[in-house]
């Protein structure tokens, strides 16, 4: 009967993942990237008694698992559970429920699993109560543990699940430690990749608030180089982080001295897309607002290859381009650009 036990809570909590990483993806703070959800990962060896599907079920359809079959005499415990299970959605996890998946996170060796592991934990922590629940297991910890996994689609999912949860600004005092392992997947990880669009977004998030921006600020030349290399879609992404971090006057003084590319220049035109332009305009208001004494201007003045020669200098090429963005079709791009130029 004690094996039974056992095989009751698997087939519960493997119910539990296939129909909330199903239900719950939509409760997302961030679209978390959801892979393929075939059951190919799925290796068990069989046992002496073998285990029912349930042809058309919805753990079937859902997770890919195997379902026990009820002719086994599991219990009236373990139907309770099944019937809890199937009514759960991320909003109404139980403290119990984030413990099983945290433990079978830790301990299972198959890597699809793991993923909607991960996809699930993340659409839970989508809601604060969970975010606490999380950081009360030890939870955070344990995810982040997942960011040295070699399986790309398991890192993403894990910096999709930690993004929800660094939303919780208690949340963000543990996971400000993992800053210098985003950083270097960021820069180490294919240019447009998942992995870098889900690690600006959790970048995005820790740096909303100035406590922990001085993480990131030896980062300002790999975010501008970034910028002038990938898509519309993590410019976006890169922007947010700049923007943020450049609305902290204690780190102007890195940002302005940062290596920036001559090509940034190049965006401020009209054939970059719209939203890219706006945040770009933000953050060199930002930058504008920040006013250096003359000796550190000549400074500056002294490194060609700096963001302050690049973007703010008498020098720069940016005052002969914002006046043409004042004939720009978009009326908030024309606005944001007049702010600049009076």
């Amino acid at each position: 009967m004690g094996d039974d036990n056992v095989v009751a809570r698997l087939g519960s909590l493997k119910a539990l993942l296939g129909i909330v990483a199903g239900a719950g993806a939509s409760y997302g703070i961030y679209k978390l990237v959801f892979g393929r959800a075939g059951d190919g990962g799925v290796n068990r060896k069989k046992s002496a008694k073998s285990v029912t599907i349930q042809p058309g079920s919805l753990m079937a359809k859902v997770s890919g698992f195997k379902v026990v079959s009820k002719s086994y005499n599991l219990g009236p415990s373990a139907d309770t559970e099944f019937s809890d299970i199937h009514t759960k959605s991320a909003a109404s996890l139980e403290p119990r429920h984030l413990s099983m998946l945290l433990s079978l996170l830790q301990s299972s060796p198959n890597l699809e699993e793991r993923r909607k592991v991960l996809v699930t934990l993340g659409n839970a922590a989508a809601f604060t109560v969970n975010q606490d629940l999380l950081r009360e297991f030890g939870g955070l910890h344990v995810i982040a543990g997942s960011l040295s996994d070699p399986s790309p689609e398991i890192r993403v999912q894990t910096l999709n699940a930690l993004s929800n949860l660094s939303m919780n600004i208690r949340n963000q005092e543990q996971l400000k430690i993992y800053v210098p392992s985003v950083m270097q997947m960021i820069e180490m990880s294919p240019v447009n990749s998942d992995l870098q669009l889900a690690a600006l977004r959790l970048l995005t998030n820790l740096s909303v608030t100035d406590k922990h921006q001085h993480l990131m600020k030896n980062s300002i030349t790999l975010l501008l180089s970034l910028l002038v290399v990938s898509n519309e879609v993590l410019q976006i992404q890169v922007l947010k982080v700049l923007v943020n971090l450049s609305s902290n006057p204690d780190l102007m003084d890195d940002i302005v001295q940062a290596q920036a590319p001559a090509s940034l220049i190049l965006l401020f035109d009209g054939c970059t897309s719209t939203t890219v332009l706006l945040r770009l305009v933000c953050f060199v208001g930002n930058l504008r607002a920040w006013r250096p004494s003359a000796q550190v201007a000549e400074a500056l003045r002294r490194r060609q290859d700096s963001l302050y020669c690049v973007l703010l200098d008498s020098s720069s090429q940016l005052h002969r381009k914002l006046p043409l963005l004042l004939s720009h079709p978009d009326e908030e791009v024309k606005s944001q650009v007049a702010r600049l130029l009076t």
